[in-house]
């Protein structure tokens, strides 16, 4: 029977073993799976960070030296053990074609400006960790990413059609390309379609066997061996050539302020995704050791990711969940394993570029096309329709947005969508009375099936969110108008505020108009149940505690009942 505890990198101790807390020697079996898991990671990332960095519009040997880059820089400043870092096929969209027009301006050439860019996203992620913001990683609601995503798979998917077809389509934007694309519909090489799909069928059967399984190596294998077995570039099919070698160099920016004017908004953007995906990924796949994430070192791991990325002359780079989820499965424990596979990069661009002369772009493109619909989520797509049909709408704009627009903008307007939608939840809570449950002192909100109990002259009232702008006057004119329609004299409102986990200004403000409204109406006005601690330091600081009086705030509806209640008769039924 097997004593380690799966995900663990020490075994489990047996009866008079160490003592807790005493760490086993590493051995030759975490040696061994350290290796195991950088020749399985570098097998998937060898053609995944080539085929990207080409979606970017940069050489292959570019994504290989951002691996190395951000492998390192994860390794040394990040929290979770197994994540791994490189460039990314959902960044990588949102600044390829904002790079190139920025370059095409004549201002930076596109490397200077992706250096730049990585840079700046870089010192973005150390601010966000050493801040400790990873609360925003939260801003993008599910359907909201998902949109995202879907719109991001349709722009890989249409930017590697002219590399599978074996067409040459000039710049432009997605619908300039489509055009281009169908206006030479004549012209598709079936050979170079043949190579691509057949990548993309190699790995769509081996991911279904096993996610250890290297589809992208083998298939791009075997493509490349295609190549040179038949000739196929006497047929027109375009490889990608001999890789430079050599290491990478140490770049330093040139930029002015005008590039950074343009830089900073599509930073930040680009930053906020990296958040999203880093604390995704983090908290998908904890830590080995049973550490809790720690999202805002993670933050920190990926700035510096993004730097050493940056330094050696690449693009920003991101936390990856299919490479992450190759390093879980495959027993990894450390950032050992990535770094095998980092030094099994190095080697390649150093001693291998030979090797990958033959590759065809159309197998490349092939890669591509199966990150796009891995990440075209139709089954989330599925369960939101049928059970949120609204919220289906925001993935719907969200793509609609990403494809339509430039991406950028696109990605601005899905931040902005999720925001709304966040707010929108917010102002439709409305305060409610609440009832007793017979035969307790219990008072909770009116249920579809049971009958509470009210007791005259109070009038209990909750609201299940917290107090902010947005919802102030809801809560205002709610409160105002459950006292005037009530059909029974009131001589005491209580607030059950368990729900309201903080207080603003604004809303400070009409909570303060509510109580003032009671006292001129000769009714008495008391909070109980206030459990938020941040609610209560707001209510303090705000002065509405003191314009609520001594003995006026109660750890329960019922004690608020008891004491302030000028008569206790039986409670009466709803009606």
């Amino acid at each position: 029977m097997n004593d380690e505890a799966p995900g663990s990198s020490h075994p489990r101790p047996a009866a008079g073993s160490r003592p807790a807390g005493v760490p086993a020697a590493p051995g030759y079996a975490a040696f061994g799976r350290d290796i195991l898991t950088g020749l399985t990671l570098a097998a998937i990332t060898i053609p995944e960070q080539m085929a990207t960095a080409k979606l970017g519009g940069f050489d292959p040997q570019i994504g290989f030296y951002a691996f190395i880059g951000a492998t390192i820089g994860f390794a040394v400043a990040g929290a979770n053990r197994i994540l791994t870092v490189g460039v990314d096929s959902t960044i990588t969209p949102i600044f390829a074609g904002a790079l190139a027009a920025l370059a095409a301006s004549g201002s930076p050439t596109l490397g200077a400006a992706a250096v730049t860019l990585a840079l700046i996203v870089g010192v973005l992620l150390l601010l966000g960790g050493t801040l400790k913001l990873g609360w925003v990683a939260d801003l993008l609601s599910e359907p909201v990413v998902t949109g995202f995503l879907a719109g991001i798979s349709v722009h890989i998917v249409v930017s590697q059609l002219p590399s599978l077809f074996g067409l040459t389509v000039g710049p432009g934007d997605m619908f300039s390309k489509l055009a281009a694309i169908i206006s030479q519909i004549a012209a598709i090489n079936p050979v170079s379609a043949g190579l691509g799909l057949g990548v993309l069928a190699i790995m769509l059967v081996s991911e279904r066997i096993s996610g250890r399984i290297p589809g992208a190596l083998i298939a791009v294998a075997l493509a490349t061996s295609a190549v040179v077995a038949f000739q196929l570039e006497r047929h027109g099919v375009a490889v990608i050539g001999t890789l430079p070698g050599g290491l990478p160099h140490p770049v330093m920016p040139d930029f002015d302020f005008e590039d950074l004017r343009q830089l900073v908004p599509l930073a930040l953007m680009i930053a906020l995704v990296i958040m999203m995906q880093t604390a995704a990924v983090s908290h998908s796949f904890p830590d080995p050791g049973g550490r809790a994430p720690d999202i805002n070192r993670d933050f920190i791991g990926a700035g510096t990711a993004n730097l050493l990325a940056g330094l050696l002359g690449t693009m920003p780079v991101n936390a990856s969940p299919p490479r992450t989820a190759v390093v879980a499965e495959t027993g990894g424990v450390s950032q050992a394993g990535p770094l095998v596979a980092a030094a099994i990069v190095l080697l390649l661009v150093l001693f291998g570029g030979a090797l990958l002369a033959h590759v065809p772009e159309a197998a490349l493109a092939g890669v591509l096309l199966f990150v796009a619909q891995r990440i075209f989520r139709f089954t989330t797509m599925a369960t939101i329709a049928r059970q949120a049909p609204a919220e289906f709408a925001l993935i719907l704009l969200t793509a609609a947005a990403i494809i339509v627009l430039p991406i950028q903008t696109g990605v601005a307007i899905g931040v902005g969508l999720s925001l709304l939608h966040g707010v929108w939840m917010t102002i439709q809570t409305r305060p409610i009375e609440f009832q007793r449950i017979p035969g307790t002192t219990v008072w909770w909100p009116p249920g579809a099936h049971a009958s509470g109990e009210l007791q005259p002259g109070v009038l209990v009232v909750g609201f299940p969110a917290p107090l902010l702008f947005a919802n102030a006057q809801i809560f205002q004119r709610g409160v105002t108008n459950l006292i005037s329609t009530c059909k029974r004299p009131i001589s005491l409102v209580v607030l059950e505020a368990s729900g309201i986990a903080n207080v603003d200004y604004t809303a400070a403000a009409a909570l303060r108009a509510v109580i003032a409204s009671c006292r001129a109406g000769g009714i008495d006005f008391a909070i109980a149940r206030l459990e938020s601690v941040r609610a209560r330091e707001a209510l303090d600081r705000f002065g509405i505690l003191a314009d609520l009086g001594e003995n006026r705030l109660f750890h329960s509806v019922q004690e608020a009942v008891t004491v302030l209640a000028k008569t206790t008769p039986a409670a009466l039924s709803p009606g």
